[in-house]
C-alpha cells in the first residue's frame, strides 16, 4: 500500500480539480427538472466540465461510457446516463461527479430530490447519508485511523434505521481517482492507516434504506442496485487530512453542502 502525502504544488493542484469538481456539481444539481432524461443531465454535465478547463475522470475510465454517475432511486453508483431514464418528481437522484485539471482530480457526491416533491423517508435517508458524511469527515483528524472514519460513518446511519453499503468504499483521490487508502463506510477489523496530514481522502457515505447488499447490472456491466430494491443515497466529500481540523477541498468556504 502506497498512501500519497500531498503538500507544495502537487496539493494546489488538487484544490485546483477539487473545486472544479465542487463546481460542475453543484450546477448539475441545481439542474435537475422533472421531465429531464438522465442522457441530459450528463451532457449537461460535458458542457459544465468543458467550462473549468478540465476533462471528466469518469469517461473512459476502465472503460465508464459517461461523463458522470447519475444513479436514480434504487441505483446506488455507476448510473449511466440514458435518453429512456426519464427523471420524475419525487425521484432521488445520486449524481457523482469527477474533474481532471492538470494532472490531478477532483471527486465529489450528492444526492437530491427531483422537483421538491419528497416524503418524511427520502428526507430521513438523505439527511442521514449527510449526517453520516459529516460525522467521517469529523473523524478524519491526525491520530484516528482509516477505521475510525467508516465507525463514525456507520453509527450515524445505524442510528437512523439504514444499512451503510459494504462492497463500495471511498478512497484515496489526487493525481489519481482511485489511490490507497481504501475507506470504508464501517468499521473493519485488523489494520488499518493512520491518518497523518497531507493525506487526501474522498469519503463517500452509500446508504441505502434496506440491506446493505447490492447488485450489478449484467447487461451493461456498471449500474449498481439495491439487492432489495429499495432506495439509496450518496453523499461524498474530497477531504485533506491537516495538522488540524480536516480541510474539505470539494465544498466553498468549507462548508458541507
Amino acid at each position: 500500500m502506497k498512501i500519497n502525502i500531498y503538500k507544495g504544488s502537487d496539493l494546489e493542484g488538487v484544490r485546483v480539480a477539487a473545486q472544479a469538481s465542487a463546481y460542475v456539481l453543484q450546477r448539475l444539481c441545481d439542474a435537475v427538472t422533472p421531465g429531464m432524461s438522465t442522457l441530459d443531465l450528463d451532457r449537461l454535465a460535458a458542457e459544465f466540465i468543458k467550462e473549468t478547463g478540465g476533462k471528466s475522470a469518469f469517461l473512459n475510465y476502465h472503460g465508464y461510457p459517461a461523463q458522470i454517475c447519475c444513479s436514480v432511486n434504487d441505483v446506488v453508483v455507476h448510473g449511466i446516463g440514458r435518453a429512456d431514464k426519464v427523471i420524475n418528481p419525487g425521484d432521488i437522484v445520486s449524481l457523482d461527479v469527477g474533474v481532471s485539471v492538470g494532472g490531478f482530480t477532483g471527486d465529489n457526491a450528492r444526492s437530491v430530490v427531483a422537483g421538491g416533491v419528497s416524503t418524511p423517508l427520502k428526507d430521513k435517508l438523505l439527511e442521514a447519508t449527510r449526517r453520516s458524511l459529516e460525522a467521517g469527515i469529523a473523524a478524519a483528524v491526525p491520530g484516528n485511523r482509516v477505521c475510525d472514519i467508516g465507525a463514525a460513518v456507520e453509527k450515524v446511519v445505524k442510528e437512523a434505521g439504514f444499512s451503510v453499503v459494504r462492497d463500495m468504499v471511498g478512497h484515496g483521490c489526487g493525481r489519481k481517482m482511485h489511490e490507497d487508502p481504501q475507506v470504508p463506510n464501517y468499521r473493519l477489523p485488523g489494520f488499518s492507516p493512520e491518518l497523518k496530514p497531507g493525506m487526501i481522502l474522498a469519503i463517500e457515505p452509500m446508504v441505502n434504506v434496506g440491506t446493505w447488499r447490492i447488485t450489478i447490472d449484467k447487461e451493461d456491466g456498471w449500474t449498481v442496485r439495491t439487492a432489495d430494491g429499495s432506495l439509496s443515497a450518496h453523499f461524498e466529500h474530497q477531504v485533506l487530512i491537516t495538522q488540524k481540523e480536516p480541510e474539505v477541498l470539494t465544498c466553498p468556504n468549507h462548508q458541507i453542502a
